[in-house]
């Protein structure tokens, strides 16, 4: 079985706002609020990027890919030493791309060809446009894995969602919450599931896994890891890792290491 592609050397000049192209950046590397005219893929191939627009946060660790769609005013923050690969998609290739941003998995294929348009400087007439048409049917066709984190506008859910956000392993109650808010446990799970789309439990999971992918990705053990994002016990967070990353914190720590290689 051939061996996958490694990840680009770290000789490689990081340069964050080019259409395309390949560059490691530093943990904690911050690109500020910017639109773009024509869509755009990230891609980590080693370490994790998180996108934050209007609409809330996204977080793509290796195994997967974010989406921009052309005109979203996006920031973008890298965990990890992180390989970034930027793929411009010109605005009259999106149509058949979601119109909002998105991640979706990265398979074997979609790996490689993001690669290879990332990383070579030259190839023949015609094949950087083909190679790119089998990204977009790829994109297309994949679904959706969203690690998305909404954000609200009401005055009380965001004074919840504050608090979480300051302290994600914080073990309060919605009702604790919602006495810093002013709310009562059923008004804010009512606001959670009609302007949030998700129960509080649900939403704080997801929080919760954000915050665990960076601290796995800095190299930070399970054990670690689970009790710093708020879980009673490191098999309760390996279950709720898999069933919102797709694989368990440590096989996903394995493969950054082997994709850092």
């Amino acid at each position: 079985m051939p061996k996958t592609r490694q990840a680009s050397p770290r000789s490689t000049a990081p340069h964050p706002t080019m259409p395309n192209g390949a560059g490691w950046l530093p943990h904690g590397y911050h690109l500020d609020t910017h639109s773009h005219d024509d869509g755009q893929l990230v891609y980590a191939a080693a370490g994790a990027v998180a996108t934050t627009t209007e609409r809330g946060t996204w977080v793509a660790p290796a195994n997967r890919m974010t989406w921009t769609p052309p005109g979203f005013e996006h920031s973008h923050r890298f965990y990890g030493e992180t390989d970034v690969r930027l793929l411009t998609i010109p605005a009259d290739l999106c149509d058949t791309l979601t119109a909002r941003p998105s991640v979706c998995a990265v398979n074997p294929l979609l790996r490689e060809a993001i690669l290879a348009l990332t990383e070579r400087a030259e190839m023949r007439p015609g094949a950087f446009e083909r190679l790119r048409a089998v990204v977009i049917d790829e994109v297309a066709e994949t679904p959706e894995q969203s690690l998305h984190l909404p954000e609200p506008a009401d005055d009380r859910l965001r004074t919840v969602t504050g608090l979480l956000h300051a302290d994600p392993g914080r073990a309060a109650t919605l009702t604790e919450l919602g006495r810093a808010a002013g709310a009562s446990e059923r008004t804010l799970s009512r606001l959670f599931h009609t302007e949030l789309g998700m129960s509080f439990h649900r939403w704080r999971t997801i929080l919760r896994i954000h915050h665990a992918l960076v601290h796995l990705t800095a190299g930070r053990s399970v054990t670690d890891t689970a009790t710093e994002c708020g879980w009673s016990n490191p098999s309760s967070f390996i279950d709720a890792f898999t069933e919102v990353v797709g694989q368990t914190p440590g096989r996903y720590q394995t493969d950054l290491r082997d994709n850092g290689k």
